[in-house]
């Protein structure tokens, strides 16, 4: 990594496109820097699944961000964390939340525009967009703001009501415009045309899985994953355990990585 890792990782929003992948430990973290994707991002799911709770704000600002630094001090690659909606009812709140993020060592993050499943008003989102962009000026910190039109319902037409919160989210500073739920691949051309900003979309969330050669003939630069590894991880382990309560077999284990090799991942 260079001296200048933010710069780095913003350099990658106008290439060809990237794969950022979601880690939620600092095992998972030092897996994905090992295989050398060039940047990496956390996942609240995963991190609330970790420790046995929901994703969707179980965890406080001060658990998330301690799982946050372990990560990014576990890897010598820039780090983007999940801050859901800010941690914060107010815009204050959400500068605070980025301003406390930026301190870990991370070189950016999310922000969503709902909470409790509900889209804020954009004057209200844009707001929130802002004040973390104040706390973290552009240069330091990769502002990547999250519109869920798509994800969470209830727009009469999510289309126009993406571009119209992406446009007001890149004037207010961001850097980013993060799209969950859009899963045909004429909408998110459509959508990568008319946002004026890198555009991400999250690999593996919806039912219609778009390999990310196919996002990035259409126009999105960055695709992340979200919890997806996560939930495969959670899956294997379950699948795991069944065998052995149903069966008493360890079918489970055919292609397993040996012990020893697990060891090297993680020696220094």
């Amino acid at each position: 990594m260079s001296t200048d890792p933010v710069s780095d990782f913003l350099a990658l929003h106008h290439g060809s496109g990237f794969i950022l992948p979601n880690a939620w430990d600092p095992g998972s973290a030092r897996i994905l820097a090992q295989l050398g994707f060039p940047a990496i991002a956390t996942t609240s799911a995963g991190i609330a699944w970790a420790l046995g709770v929901p994703d969707g704000g179980a965890l406080d600002l001060d658990t998330m961000l301690a799982h946050v630094a372990a990560i990014v001090a576990a890897v010598d690659l820039p780090v983007s964390a999940d801050l859901e909606a800010g941690y914060g009812e107010t815009a204050e709140e959400v500068a605070r939340t980025v301003a406390r993020a930026a301190e870990t060592g991370v070189v950016g993050g999310n922000l969503e525009d709902t909470a409790g499943g509900v889209l804020f008003g954009i004057d209200e989102a844009a707001e929130r967009i802002a004040a973390a962009r104040d706390a973290a000026p552009r240069g330091t910190f990769v502002l990547n703001a999250r519109t869920d039109a798509y994800f969470f319902g209830g727009a009469s037409d999510p289309f126009a009501e993406t571009v119209e919160r992406a446009l007001r989210y890149v004037e207010a500073g961001a850097d980013c415009v993060f799209v969950p739920g859009v899963n045909d691949e004429d909408t998110i051309r459509r959508l990568a045309a008319e946002i004026p900003a890198p555009l991400n979309i999250v690999a593996g969330l919806a039912a219609h899985v778009i390999p990310a050669p196919e996002l990035f003939a259409l126009g999105v630069k960055r695709v992340s994953l979200g919890g997806s590894l996560a939930r495969a991880a959670i899956t294997a382990l379950e699948r795991a355990g069944r065998e052995l309560l149903e069966t008493g077999t360890l079918g489970f284990l055919d292609g397993a990585l040996p012990y020893a090799e697990v060891q090297r991942r993680f020696a220094d």
